[in-house]
């Protein structure tokens, strides 16, 4: 209820701010029209005004967005032209212009709404009256349709700017063009580099000990003392076991099998109990997201951990997981000494991987720490 409340004003703030600028915005196309009209079968002259009035346009269309954005919650691209902006303020003061009749009823209803209050006091004999009653229900019901006209006409209002200030379809499909090529592309090295990782623990871990085992297995058989050869057994019995635990480490950092059997919550958690420092998890997501981000989100606070524990030394982590709409966001904040690189091949990584799924990777690292590294990945 108080966020309704808080919406309604933040919205009758903004028409009322909006009928104000419609004033300005009929004048200035009423006054750019006539300018037009006037020079409008001589092309160098047409050139010289249009040049100015589209400036004009310009600077009151981003006024009008600070507007929208600011009380309306509304937020368009800022990429528009300047015939764009024009054919906006040419459409946009008729909204003002309704936006100030609706605020106007809302007055008028809260008056008469209200109007019992004081006419309680003084009027005589207003309690023998039927029309003081029947003037504040009038009121009253006045005043809901006004509110609801309010937040009408800031829908409105988003609608239009969205329709004129925004991308038109041809460039819509363009910039999507562009970014699913940049993101396959960010998948494919994204794949590359998980291979390269992959082949280069294999090498300088699980393969070092399984030469270093073969070692002692050889040395075991060529000896000819028994309690040396007890010794070099016991050893090679001791590599294997770290072997087979490197092993298991890079198949955990490959793909955790957790993950599809227990779902996005026990492999954080998993994460956290495997981690060398305390991390804590808050986990709110009312459904188990899909497959793919779930995967995404939890190599987010594997690898961000992982950073965190080998270069910030923190005394403890808080990751934080939550769904809002159809989105989820992941993010993992340390009390380390900061400085992280976001453009370093573990975060960056991350960053490809992210935006594979159209979502958006931000890391915060001041020297000094605390290091804050946020996801936001849509579902659906």
């Amino acid at each position: 209820m108080r966020d309704m409340v808080r919406r309604g004003a933040r919205c009758a703030v903004g028409l009322i701010w909006g009928s104000a600028a419609a004033v300005v915005e009929l004048l200035f196309t009423a006054v750019a029209g006539l300018a037009l009209l006037a020079v409008a079968a001589w092309p160098a002259g047409r050139r010289a005004v249009l040049r100015p009035v589209l400036v004009c346009a310009r600077r009151l269309a981003e006024l009008d967005r600070a507007r929208l954005r600011i009380w309306l919650g509304v937020h368009t691209s800022p990429v528009y032209e300047d015939t764009q902006a024009l054919g906006y303020l040419a459409c946009r003061w008729t909204l003002g212009v309704l936006g100030a009749v609706v605020m106007l009823s809302a007055a008028i209803g809260l008056g008469y709404g209200t109007s019992w209050t004081y006419l309680w006091l003084l009027v005589d004999d207003v309690r023998n009256s039927a029309s003081v009653l029947y003037t504040s229900l009038g009121g009253l019901f006045l005043l809901f349709l006004a509110v609801q006209g309010i937040l009408a006409v800031a829908e409105l209002e988003g609608k239009l700017a969205g329709r004129l200030l925004g991308p038109r379809h041809q460039e819509q499909l363009e910039r999507r063009i562009v970014e699913l090529s940049t993101s396959r592309a960010a998948v494919v090295d994204a794949v590359n580099d998980e291979r390269r990782r992959i082949e280069r623990d294999l090498h300088d871990g699980v393969q070092q000990r399984l030469v270093a085992l073969g070692m002692l297995l050889g040395r075991a058989r060529r000896s000819q003392d028994p309690d040396r050869r007890d010794r070099l057994l016991r050893q090679a019995h001791d590599e294997s076991r770290r072997a087979l635990d490197e092993l298991r480490e890079v198949a955990w950092r490959v793909y955790p099998t957790t993950l599809d059997e227990a779902g996005l919550r026990a492999a954080l958690e998993t994460v956290a109990e495997r981690a060398s420092v305390p991390v804590a998890v808050e986990y709110d997501v009312a459904e188990e997201p899909e497959r793919a981000v779930a995967t995404v989100a939890y190599f987010v606070v594997c690898e961000a951990v992982t950073n965190a524990v080998k270069h910030a030394a923190p005394s403890r982590i808080r990751v934080v997981v939550r769904s809002e709409g159809k989105t989820v966001h992941v993010s993992v904040q340390d009390d380390g000494r900061g400085g992280a690189d976001a453009g370093g091949s573990g975060l960056f990584g991350l960053a490809r991987r992210v935006a594979a799924l159209d979502g958006s990777l931000s890391v915060a690292s001041p020297p000094g720490g605390p290091t804050l590294v946020a996801a936001e990945l849509p579902c659906g």
